[in-house]
Protein backbone atom coordinates (compact mmCIF):
# COMPACT_ATOMS: atom_id res chain seq x y z
CA UNK A 1 0.00 0.00 0.00
CA UNK A 2 1.40 3.34 -1.08
CA UNK A 3 1.64 5.94 1.65
CA UNK A 4 3.05 9.47 1.72
CA UNK A 5 3.41 11.14 5.11
CA UNK A 6 4.32 14.81 5.27
CA UNK A 7 5.59 16.52 8.42
CA UNK A 8 7.45 19.56 9.66
CA UNK A 9 4.92 22.31 9.10
CA UNK A 10 3.96 24.94 11.64
CA UNK A 11 3.52 28.61 12.39
CA UNK A 12 6.48 30.81 11.57
CA UNK A 13 7.08 34.55 11.33
CA UNK A 14 7.88 36.19 8.01
CA UNK A 15 11.55 35.69 7.23
CA UNK A 16 11.69 32.46 9.18
CA UNK A 17 12.55 28.93 8.08
CA UNK A 18 11.00 25.48 8.15
CA UNK A 19 12.12 22.07 6.92
CA UNK A 20 9.44 19.74 5.63
CA UNK A 21 9.84 15.98 5.30
CA UNK A 22 7.89 13.46 3.27
CA UNK A 23 8.32 9.77 4.01
CA UNK A 24 7.20 7.38 1.29
CA UNK A 25 6.36 3.71 1.63
CA UNK A 26 4.96 1.11 -0.73
CA UNK A 27 6.77 2.45 -3.81
CA UNK A 28 10.24 2.00 -5.28
CA UNK A 29 11.05 5.54 -4.20
CA UNK A 30 14.49 5.98 -5.74
CA UNK A 31 13.44 5.66 -9.40
CA UNK A 32 10.82 8.40 -9.37
CA UNK A 33 11.01 12.15 -9.72
CA UNK A 34 9.36 13.62 -6.64
CA UNK A 35 7.78 16.99 -6.08
CA UNK A 36 6.52 19.27 -3.36
CA UNK A 37 3.14 20.86 -3.99
CA UNK A 38 1.10 23.37 -2.04
CA UNK A 39 -2.50 24.45 -1.86
CA UNK A 40 -3.56 27.75 -0.35
CA UNK A 41 -7.16 28.37 0.71
CA UNK A 42 -9.37 28.96 -2.32
CA UNK A 43 -6.58 28.18 -4.76
CA UNK A 44 -5.57 25.22 -6.88
CA UNK A 45 -2.75 22.96 -5.85
CA UNK A 46 0.53 24.08 -7.40
CA UNK A 47 3.90 22.47 -7.93
CA UNK A 48 6.69 24.34 -6.14
CA UNK A 49 9.76 22.11 -6.43
CA UNK A 50 10.90 18.90 -8.07
CA UNK A 51 13.86 16.55 -7.73
CA UNK A 52 14.63 13.84 -10.27
CA UNK A 53 15.87 10.35 -9.45
CA UNK A 54 19.36 11.64 -10.24
CA UNK A 55 19.08 14.65 -7.95
CA UNK A 56 18.44 17.43 -10.46
CA UNK A 57 16.14 20.10 -9.08
CA UNK A 58 13.73 22.69 -10.39
CA UNK A 59 11.63 25.36 -8.71
CA UNK A 60 8.63 27.57 -9.30
CA UNK A 61 9.67 31.17 -9.81
CA UNK A 62 7.85 32.16 -6.63
CA UNK A 63 10.17 30.08 -4.44
CA UNK A 64 13.40 30.07 -6.42
CA UNK A 65 16.34 31.11 -4.27
CA UNK A 66 14.41 30.54 -1.04
CA UNK A 67 13.41 26.86 -1.11
CA UNK A 68 15.66 23.83 -1.54
CA UNK A 69 14.38 20.35 -2.34
CA UNK A 70 16.47 17.27 -1.62
CA UNK A 71 16.03 13.54 -1.24
CA UNK A 72 17.51 10.65 0.72
CA UNK A 73 16.80 7.46 -1.21
CA UNK A 74 18.10 5.28 1.62
CA UNK A 75 15.37 6.72 3.84
CA UNK A 76 12.68 6.97 1.13
CA UNK A 77 12.32 10.61 2.12
CA UNK A 78 12.16 13.92 0.29
CA UNK A 79 12.77 17.23 2.04
CA UNK A 80 11.91 20.86 1.46
CA UNK A 81 14.03 23.47 3.19
CA UNK A 82 12.13 26.74 3.19
CA UNK A 83 13.94 29.96 4.05
CA UNK A 84 12.90 33.63 3.97
CA UNK A 85 9.30 32.60 4.28
CA UNK A 86 6.59 35.03 3.22
CA UNK A 87 2.90 35.23 4.15
CA UNK A 88 2.04 34.13 0.61
CA UNK A 89 3.80 30.83 1.30
CA UNK A 90 0.98 29.94 3.68
CA UNK A 91 -0.59 26.71 2.43
CA UNK A 92 -0.92 23.00 3.01
CA UNK A 93 2.18 21.33 1.57
CA UNK A 94 2.12 17.89 -0.03
CA UNK A 95 4.59 15.63 -1.76
CA UNK A 96 3.93 13.23 -4.61
CA UNK A 97 5.49 11.75 -7.69
CA UNK A 98 5.90 14.26 -10.47
CA UNK A 99 4.50 12.10 -13.25
CA UNK A 100 2.15 9.27 -12.30
CA UNK A 101 0.59 10.42 -9.04
CA UNK A 102 -0.18 8.14 -6.13
CA UNK A 103 -2.72 8.77 -3.38
CA UNK A 104 -2.14 12.13 -1.74
CA UNK A 105 -1.13 12.25 1.89
CA UNK A 106 -2.65 14.47 4.54
CA UNK A 107 -0.21 17.26 3.90
CA UNK A 108 1.40 19.55 6.46
CA UNK A 109 0.15 23.05 7.22
CA UNK A 110 2.57 25.95 6.88
CA UNK A 111 1.40 29.30 8.21
CA UNK A 112 3.57 32.39 7.82
CA UNK A 113 2.28 35.21 9.96
CA UNK A 114 3.45 37.77 12.47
Amino acid sequence: QVQLVESGGGLVQPGGSLRLSCAASGIIFSIYAMGWYRQAPGKQRELVATVTSGGSTDYADSVKGRFTISRDNAKNTVYLQMNSLKPEDTAVYYCNRVHTKVAWGQGTQVTVSS
